[in-house]
């Protein structure tokens, strides 16, 4: 059989292709998917944690650090990847969220030492975990309290090496006290922080009565990052009754008459100090905040603090109350209580979550009791035993020293003593200096008191009351032992109402605006420009447009980069005519290399924009296009980019213009022949009659043109190919205003 050339290729044959319906796709891949997010990742169980946080806590409570030292992050980070079988960089951020020194959680379980950023700061970005060093918290010992008494389940770890727990047994509703989120696949849970004493006395008050008022004793929720909670019974009903809604929460602040500025020491759990800043500043530059001189973000050791300098002569209550209704300096939480019960994600209010987790815990309870049972019972048994030898101890004595074989001597201490194997067996490992009268009188005075609290373990657990009596008494000690504080204020008197203020009639006093070449921006009063008309400018900066008009006026502003940038004259302060001015790139905020290149008063919106591009393309549009709603002060795409700019005109008028070409040539025509366009992107129609290497140079109003037989150039359609220019038809050309 010959063999194949080495350079032979061989024929492909592609792989079958099966279809395969969409429901079956759903079904066999999508859905395990869903549910191994519901279940294992996003959504917290009743014990208040995400397995995350779950595996973490218990491989420290493992690793000794309960009552042991502080050791390195990265060393819990590694023992835990056998239980969380993720990267390392994804549990130690969850471990950053459950310390004391991120502030995340009201009550945190981890102790630690080094930086480990702040949940109110978006950029303070925490240490690697080789330089953090951590430990248990000491409420941690509530969330572990007989985790050994068969209290909860244990399964298997992933590769099955060792156990672990379905949860943890916490004596208090940490569902309820440590803040939680996650986003799952069609659903999301959002849980808010209440205070830990506040949920132990309402639970407690709630195993008592449970048509209890929790509003006596839980008002509202509490957040790490303090401020003020605007109270709105409606909508704290609507969240407790139905596990949705929000809460409107605002910062703190305090004034500092003698350098008159605002410090805010507090601010909303949901936002951070860079999404206030960048707000203000926002704001600021677009002149919707003229009382601030300054902004800074003052956080340090201390704590947070943002610094707001304010101008002379401002109100600092009015601009709080202006900040709260523009800037996340008020913000709302929103709640969206799902939580995991039995393995089916539920949406529960505060009185079906306590209801919940009470089921929950006095099946722990119930669980340890039980264990607890069995292990004294255990041991009375075995007492039994050894009081029935206590009268012969001799005979006892005599059987294991006659017995040959080892094997037979806990048969015949069973037959000798009418005893039963464990009980036979527990004495047979009595050591030999134990066999006397006064040992085991010693032992068996423990038999009373067994039977005492075998009796009264087998009460509590034929009492349901009696084991919530022990929940109860658990709840208490926790509040007492480690209840704080609230941190955020309730406030019940608040008004969101804009402040009344007393708004002056618009500025309509005129001025006279100037705009050079490389974007200096002059205003100018009459007086001032009486006493100085001659305007001073840069060394090859010269004059590009000015104007007449009022103070109260809009301008708008083109730019190379095509964008428009909308304000008032008025945000501009007066002049002089030996000023330079507004440099506009600096004062409007403009990207790197935009420079102004045209300059309009739209006025009422009633005119038109025309551009002409270099291509011999005009575009009319409609003024209205540039007015929004939204008093937006920067408006992308504000003209077409597709050729470069040669000039634009505003006008509120149809009139005649002249074009003039690169190859010489001049055409007159009226702007009534342009149709006006809605849309600020448009490339425009033809004006100039393409040919190569023909570009437009320049545009000019008619009379500025100085030519003396318009006729001649004159065009009654577009595009329009022009006339030569012949130097005796020209006259002389005034300045124009030509971009």
């Amino acid at each position: 059989m010959a063999k194949k050339k080495d350079n032979e290729t061989r024929e492909y044959i592609p792989a079958p292709v099966t279809d395969q319906p969409i429901t079956e796709t759903l079904e066999k891949n999508f859905m395990p998917y869903a549910m191994s997010v519901i279940m294992s990742r996003a959504i917290p169980e009743i014990d208040g944690f995400k397995p995350s946080h779950r595996k973490l806590l218990y491989t420290m409570y493992k690793m000794g650090l309960l009552n042991g030292g502080l050791t390195k992050s990265a060393n819990v980070v590694g023992q835990t990847m056998r239980l969380n079988p993720h990267g390392d960089a994804a549990i130690y951020e969850t471990m950053v969220r459950l310390t004391k020194d991120n502030e995340t959680l009201l009550a945190p379980f981890v102790e630690s030492k080094g930086n480990f950023g702040k949940v109110y700061s978006r950029d303070m970005a925490y240490a690697a975990s080789r330089y953090t060093e951590v430990k248990l918290a000491p409420i941690c010992a509530e969330l572990f309290r007989d985790i050994d008494r068969d209290c909860v389940d244990f399964v298997d770890n992933y590769d099955s090496t060792t156990k672990e727990p379905t949860l943890l047994p916490t004596t208090f509703p940490n569902v309820l006290v440590s803040a939680n989120q996650g986003i799952a696949v069609g659903m999301a849970s959002q849980v808010c922080g209440f205070n830990l004493a506040e949920v132990c006395r309402t639970t407690a008050a709630y195993i008592r009565d449970p048509n209890v008022d929790i509003f006596e004793t839980l008002p509202a929720p509490d957040f790490t990052t303090g401020g003020e909670l605007l109270y709105e019974r409606e909508a704290l009903e609507e969240v407790y009754n139905t596990g949705r809604g929000s809460v409107k929460l605002r910062a703190r602040w305090r004034y500092d008459k003698s350098e008159n500025l605002i410090e805010v020491y507090e601010i909303p759990y949901s936002t951070t100090v860079e999404a206030i800043i960048d707000k203000v500043v926002e704001l600021c530059k677009a002149n919707k905040l003229r009382e601030i001189a300054d902004i800074r973000d003052e956080t340090g050791r201390a704590g947070l603090k943002i610094a707001i300098n304010l101008k002379r002569g401002t109100d600092p209550e009015a601009l709080m109350q202006k900040l709260f209704r523009m800037t996340p300096l008020q913000d709302s939480y929103p709640c969206n209580f799902n939580i995991l019960i039995a393995g089916t994600p539920r949406q529960l209010g505060v009185r079906e979550i306590l209801e919940e987790w009470c089921a929950w815990r006095c099946e722990c309870v119930r669980r340890r009791v039980h264990y607890d049972l069995g292990v004294k019972k255990d041991r009375l048994h075995l007492l039994r035993g050894l009081e029935k030898i206590l009268l012969d101890i001799d005979r006892a004595i005599k059987i294991i020293r006659e017995t040959e074989e080892e094997d037979e001597v806990v048969p015949n201490l069973m037959i000798g003593f009418r005893i039963d194997e464990k009980q036979a067996e527990y004495i047979a490992e009595i050591r030999l200096r134990n066999i006397n009268k006064q040992y085991i009188l010693r032992r068996l005075e423990e038999t009373g008191e067994l039977a005492d609290e075998v009796a009264r373990l087998e009460k509590i657990l034929g009492d349901k009351r009696a084991i919530m009596d022990i929940i109860v008494e658990e709840l208490e000690a926790v509040a007492k032992k480690y209840g704080t504080p609230r941190r955020t204020v309730i406030l019940r008197e608040f008004s969101e109402d804009a402040p009344a203020e007393t708004e002056s009639a618009p500025d309509a006093s005129p001025v006279t605006v100037f705009l050079s070449n490389e974007g200096y921006f002059k205003k100018i009063t009459p007086q001032s420009l009486r006493m100085a008309s001659e305007q001073r400018f840069k060394e090859g900066d010269a004059l590009r447009q000015s104007f007449e008009t009022s103070a109260s006026a809009e301008v708008v502003f083109l730019t190379n980069m095509q964008q428009a940038y909308k304000c008032r004259v008025g945000d501009f302060p007066d002049t002089k005519a030996s000023a330079l001015g507004d440099y506009l790139p600096a004062k409007l905020g403009m990207d790197p290399g935009e420079q102004v290149v045209f300059m309009f008063l739209p006025g009422d919106y009633t005119g038109s924009l025309l551009l002409f591009f270099e291509n011999g393309k005009a575009a009319k549009i409609e003024a209205e296009a540039y007015n929004t709603k939204s008093n937006r002060r920067r408006l992308t795409g504000a003209f077409s980019g597709a050729s470069p700019l040669v000039a634009a005109f505003f006008l509120e008028r149809d009139e005649e213009l002249c074009m003039h070409t690169s190859d010489g040539r001049a055409i007159l025509f009226t702007t009534a022949l342009l149709a006006p366009k809605s849309t600020r992107s448009t490339i425009g129609v033809q004006v100039v009659t393409p040919k190569k290497g023909r570009l437009l140079s320049r545009v000019e109003r008619a009379e500025e043109s100085g030519i003396l037989n318009p006729a001649r150039y004159r065009t009654r359609a577009l595009p329009g190919a022009g006339a030569l220019l012949r130097p005796e038809d020209v006259g002389e050309v005034q300045a124009s205003l030509d971009i």
